[in-house]
């Protein structure tokens, strides 16, 4: 309990009430088109699962080029952000149907549970998934501690 912040945690209750009421209201008409309709989620998706040794950020980024991809952490946070552009075929199409693919800028940023070594952080891209490596800080890793029998 030495890492709790009363701060950080009403600002995370915050973030969480903000997202439940989201849809409700006159304010649809200036969120983020990035996702259509009342059931849009944050995006990207993210999966965060730890190890002894590492935190894993896996977030689904497909039809984003790694180039148009970017990342920051800082202070427990990571920031993803990047654009999805419209395709060629799309810019000439005369009359939608339906279109649900949202086109545009993003930002997501996540909260993470322990001290991350920066300077260690390792991102990859294949097949429209970023994996992101973020090895603890040597005094976040669980230490075992021996005892003794007098």
């Amino acid at each position: 309990m030495a890492n709790w912040d009363l701060f950080r945690e009403m600002d995370h209750l915050r973030r969480e009430i903000d997202h439940a009421f989201k849809g409700f209201g006159g304010n649809r008409l200036f969120e983020p088109a990035f996702l259509p309709g009342l059931g849009a989620r944050a995006f990207p998706r993210i999966n965060l699962t730890q190890d002894a040794d590492n935190y894993y950020v896996e977030a689904l980024v497909p039809g984003i080029e790694a180039k148009d991809l970017e990342m920051t952490l800082q202070k427990g946070t990571l920031t993803l952000s990047g654009e999805r552009k419209d395709s060629p075929a799309s810019e000439q199409a005369k009359v939608w149907h339906r279109r649900e693919r949202g086109v545009g800028s993003f930002l997501r940023t996540v909260e993470l549970p322990g001290e991350i070594d920066g300077e260690k952080v390792a991102a990859e891209y294949r097949d429209g998934i970023l994996r992101v490596t973020l090895p603890k800080k040597e005094e976040a890793k669980p230490k075992k501690i021996a005892v003794s029998i007098h």
